[in-house]
């Protein structure tokens, strides 16, 4: 499930690449001319400064979108890989309980009789239980 999975985080990494829109680059000129004087020449407009906080900028961004693939890519990569082991080891269990015999079947099917009347007793002390809760919310609501 290696190539799957590697085309998964692919496909993750290309989406985030994809994402960033042209209007975040077209607001950082704008800060620029709003501060900067427009007699100036561009190559004076865009300072050291200002370089710098878009550098900031893109950086901040790049390193948001890090932070989310190394969360994503993981469980992308164990989403492929578990999902083929599990389809891989029902296969694998179907064929071989289509295997067994009629008898060995009944008898992984079939209850211990002590378990199967623990769990009737358990079951009506359940609803005894509901039971009387429904009795008292409704002397509760009653007051």
């Amino acid at each position: 499930m290696r190539e799957e999975s590697k085309k998964a985080t692919l496909l993750l990494v290309d989406m985030e690449s994809g994402y960033l829109t042209v209007e975040f680059f077209r607001k950082l000129p704008q800060d620029a001319e709003k501060g900067g004087n427009p007699t100036h020449s561009l190559f004076d407009r865009y300072n050291d400064a200002y370089l710098r906080r878009i550098a900031t900028t893109v950086l901040s961004y790049v390193n948001m979108v890090c932070s989310g693939l190394r969360h994503t890519i993981p469980k992308s990569v164990v989403y492929c890989q578990v999902r083929e082991a599990k389809r891989s080891l029902l296969d694998h269990f179907f064929t071989e309980l289509g295997k067994r015999e009629g008898k060995q079947l009944a008898s992984l099917l079939n209850e211990d009789p002590a378990i199967m009347q623990r769990r009737t007793n358990l079951s009506k002390r359940l609803e005894l239980y509901r039971s009387a809760l429904s009795e008292i919310e409704a002397v509760a609501w009653d007051k």
